[in-house]
């Protein structure tokens, strides 16, 4: 009877490490967006190959992250929640990176994943524009 127990238990437990809960909604079209992405840092970053698929599988991740972010929120707020979600996103690629790797990492991020402006700020900075003319 124990045995049966600790077989259950083991296969339970197995069962729960083995569920991402991020990654369950996993979607091609955000597999191929991170491959892609992922092709642009390994040009400049030389990643190997274990590194390459790490590095995919966290972009992926929080691409649907920030799907989900894009669903919820609007404006500023919506800004503000991806610049923290790529702020996070650059200390977990400290994991995989070697240091030299990570900060050219940090330097050519903003050129490869840009985060995007509102459309308040887009007319606050013409409205800049107009007033330097």
């Amino acid at each position: 009877m124990k045995t049966l127990i600790y077989i259950l238990a083991l296969a339970f437990t197995i069962q729960l490490s083995a569920q991402d809960p991020i990654m369950q909604k996993d979607s091609e079209a955000l597999e191929s967006v991170a491959t892609s992405i992922t092709k642009k840092y390994d040009d400049q970053l030389g990643l190997d190959g274990k590194q390459f698929t790490l590095f995919q599988k966290k972009v992926e991740e929080f691409l649907i992250r920030e799907e989900k972010l894009h669903e919820a929120y609007t404006g500023k707020e919506k800004l503000d929640m991806i610049y923290n979600l790529r702020k996070a996103e650059t200390m977990e690629m400290r994991n995989i990176l070697t240091q030299p790797q990570f900060d050219l990492y940090r330097r050519i991020k903003p050129q490869i994943q840009p985060i995007a402006i509102t459309e308040t700020e887009v007319d606050d900075n013409s409205m800049e524009d107009d007033d330097n003319k």
